[in-house]
């Protein structure tokens, strides 16, 4: 399941996504970095694929060919991984 950045609504898309394709619900651009399966705020550029051009707008579609649209299976794993490193350091330093 595609899930937009903007709304959160689930986005059908049955082929191969272009860089003009938009959201039918808010209209944001679905091909953009905020929609990416590389994106991470914490990484250089925001961007976890080392070889990809730097893009500023990250909200906006762009041309980067190591576009992968993540689904909210990967959305799921982020959250229960950001979950077990602080519960690891609420256990050690608890008394």
């Amino acid at each position: 399941m595609k899930i937009c950045h903007q709304c959160g609504q689930e986005v059908d898309i049955k082929k191969d996504l272009g860089r003009k394709e938009t959201c039918p619900f808010c209209r944001a651009d679905l091909r953009c970095c905020l929609n990416c399966i590389f994106y991470d705020p914490a990484s250089y550029n925001a961007c976890r694929e080392t070889q990809a051009e730097r893009v500023l707008d990250k909200d906006r579609s762009n041309f980067c060919e190591y576009f992968i649209y993540k689904d909210s299976s990967f959305l799921g794993e982020a959250k229960k991984s950001k979950e077990n490193p602080l519960d690891k350091l609420n256990a050690l330093f608890k008394k």
